[in-house]
């Protein structure tokens, strides 16, 4: 099945009448139009559990086109200084492990954010009360980042209207800020934009074996670590995301073997400017028993009682993940493996 075969566009009113959302049905022209009071609610979408048979099907189907009602910027401080307000939510793709799925109920296709001005103005204003970056940290050591896809993946997002293009040539005219993304999807069009040093992708990354079980519709390892030379030269900073790195059999001899193909196929120029971060699995309750009703063979090994706990997140809500002394060990070896088998590449951060 295509990544995108979009034969239903559920619409809020306003994001209907929008030029992005006109230029979003223009994408798909044959798709049937379904005006919704919401994005959050939609019953025939995120009420219905035997939605869960179908996942992969319903994120290809369908699209949602609603307005970013909160155009806050956040604090991180860990991939990025703050997060920018999305431009979209959801994902095409099927990554067994993606929090994101949990916030919508049985359902997470793309939910396309048409006011896209007014996100653009407010990332422009967060940016100008916070003057120049005062001293290097882990983000980066010169510009403010700013992460764009919290709640997406934007190399997909850009598949379906140009928010992604109009924030990339945002920030390539902003002095002292730089956007940021993860992504597991190559999209080759995004070559044809002129970054400028603005955007950082990070191409997420992990040993065949996991992808292979765990990254659902989404572009291979092998596709992944062939873009980032070409990322570099069309004037992206790329840097890599080891997540999530899950604990089992063999994991510590597959990431090895993954980082002297690193070392191996890229480029002198690609190693100088790059940098990675580290994340262990985080996993949730509620998209375990989800998973276990369209991929259940992920759970054998995203679902591991014994090694993991219950941890309560900075907003209140409950995770699962590796209890702190099985967590210590693994980063620690994590980072044993990096200064082995790529001494060129620095972690950021690993946790």
């Amino acid at each position: 099945m295509s990544l995108l075969e979009v034969a239903t566009i559920h619409a809020e009113p306003a994001s209907l009448a929008s030029a992005r959302g006109q230029e979003v049905l223009a994408r798909f022209p044959d798709a049937e139009v379904v005006e919704i009071a919401s994005h959050w609610a939609i019953p025939d979408l995120h009420g219905d559990e035997a939605n869960v048979a179908r996942w992969v099907r319903v994120k290809a189907e369908h699209l949602v086109l609603g307005e970013k009602k909160s155009l806050t910027v956040r604090p991180n401080g860990r991939s990025a200084d703050f997060i920018a307000p999305s431009t979209a939510n959801g994902c095409a793709m099927a990554c067994a492990y993606c929090y994101v799925p949990r916030r919508k109920g049985y359902a997470n296709p793309i939910t396309v954010f048409t006011n896209i001005d007014a996100i653009s103005r407010a990332i422009a204003r967060h940016l100008a009360r916070q003057g120049p970056k005062p001293e290097p940290n882990q983000c980066d050591p010169a510009d403010w980042v700013y992460d764009l896809g919290e709640n997406s993946d934007c190399s997909v997002d850009a598949r379906v209207s140009d928010n992604v293009a109009d924030l990339v040539a945002q920030f390539a005219r902003l002095d002292g800020a730089k956007a940021s993304f993860a992504t597991k999807h190559v999209n080759r069009d995004l070559l044809a934009l002129d970054p400028r040093g603005g955007t950082r992708v990070r191409f997420s990354l992990m040993p065949r074996r996991d992808a292979q079980l765990l990254d659902i519709r989404t572009s291979s390892i092998d596709e992944r670590i062939a873009a980032v030379d070409d990322f570099v030269a069309a004037g992206y900073e790329v840097h890599l995301n080891f997540s999530p790195v899950v604990l089992r059999e063999r994991w510590q001899s597959e990431w090895a073997l993954l980082l002297d193909e690193l070392t191996e196929r890229l480029s002198a120029r690609a190693k100088a400017q790059a940098a990675c971060e580290v994340i262990l699995l985080t996993h949730h309750e509620g998209l375990h028993e989800v998973n276990l009703g369209w991929h259940p063979k992920a759970e054998d090994v995203l679902w591991r009682p014994a090694a993991q706990e219950v941890k309560r997140t900075d907003h209140g809500g409950a995770v699962v993940r590796y209890r702190v002394d099985v967590k210590r060990r693994a980063v620690a070896r994590f980072r044993e493996l990096v200064a082995r088998h790529a001494p060129w590449l620095t972690i950021r951060y690993a946790f």
